[in-house]
């Protein structure tokens, strides 16, 4: 008598080799990830170099924030009302500047985790970074400080002042980037599209920016919002004194350079400020490159309480912010009234 045979219909045997595929798949999924996990915990990155990519970054963000300025096709719209009350806009300049900026250090780093004002639908930018570094770079910084990769956070704002930008007031206009490694900001830049002024530092390291020979502070000048100055106005003056002058500006990028000496060959005059205050609720891409360059040069900026900001994690940072270099932050904190959020 011939032996029974097991016959298996083609939809069994495909139902078997998806399960052995699945086996395989939960044998093997736990050691690779691990393995990729252990890959990016292990990559540095070497601070100059993320420097140099930072200023590549800022500067490509310009050329595009100028390009639609001067071609008047900014498609501006609303993104909706801000604390204050005032119009967020969002424009064809935010947009095409993110792009530039965002993949250009996403494709480079992709392991790194970057933050950006903007977001949208578009497809990524292709560049890479060339690895160039600026002679200025290349002069004042070494190379060889590394960092894990997972100790970085990158904030970058495309367009810092977009308000400004839609009225044409482009010297408060810039394009920021800035590293925070451990949530403290360590690389600064700040660049002004329509004048090629770049602003840069590495905190310990090197810089290309200073303070000004002097500051007042009995009063100082503060340099405050353009959206909510005459809100400010009876805080400075009850911390400083009636006679304080107060300077609406835009930008926040433009209020850190007015606390310094305009670089070399600045062809644009800016306000000179002692000191700057914010009072209400701000994002951290637009204060952490200025930080970065305060901190570079000895200068502090804290909340009104006096509390450091951290450049990890949340977006934003609810306890307003006073920024300094070249004075006592401290002896300043003391002269500020009690902050209630609410009032302001």
């Amino acid at each position: 008598m011939a032996p029974m045979g097991i016959r298996l219909s083609p939809l069994g045997v495909a139902v078997f080799c998806l399960l052995g595929l699945g086996v395989i798949y939960h044998l093997y999924a736990g050691v690779l990830s691990n393995h990729l996990a252990a890959f990016r915990q292990g990559r540095k990155v070497d601070l100059r170099d993320l420097l140099a990519l930072s200023v590549e970054a800022a500067v490509q963000g310009g050329r595009e924030v100028k390009r639609v300025r001067e071609e008047n096709a900014l498609e501006e719209r609303s993104k909706g009302k801000t604390k204050e009350g005032a119009n967020e806009f969002l424009t064809l300049g935010d947009l095409r500047s993110h792009r530039k900026m965002f993949y250009l250090i996403k494709n480079t780093y992709p392991e790194l985790k970057v933050n950006s004002e903007e977001h949208d639908n578009e497809v990524g930018e292709a560049g890479v970074w060339n690895r160039d570094i600026p002679a200025d770079i290349l002069k004042k910084i070494e190379g060889g400080k590394e960092v894990p990769a997972e100790s970085i956070t990158i904030w970058i704002d495309p367009l810092d002042a977009t308000q400004e930008y839609t009225e044409n007031l482009l010297q408060y206009v810039t394009t920021m980037v800035c590293v925070a490694v451990d949530g403290k900001p360590v690389i600064g830049v700040v660049h002004k599209p329509f004048t090629g002024y770049t602003a840069w530092a590495l905190v310990g390291q090197g810089w290309n920016v200073r303070p000004r020979s002097s500051y007042g502070v009995s009063p100082p000048k503060v340099i405050v919002s353009r959206s909510h100055a005459g809100k400010v106005k009876s805080y400075i003056q009850e911390a400083f004194g009636n006679n304080t002058t107060i300077i609406p500006a835009g930008g926040a990028g433009y209020k850190v350079l007015s606390l310094l000496e305009p670089l070399p060959g600045e062809t644009e005059s800016i306000d000179q400020a002692d000191v700057y205050i914010h009072v209400t609720y701000i994002k951290k891409w637009d204060i952490c490159a200025g930080a970065a360059l305060l901190a570079a040069l000895g200068g502090q900026m804290t909340t009104l309480q006096g509390e450091d900001i951290d450049y990890s994690g949340s977006e934003g940072n609810k306890g307003g912010l006073m920024a300094t270099v070249g004075v006592d932050h401290k002896a300043l904190l003391e002269r500020l009234p009690n902050w209630e959020p609410e009032k302001h």
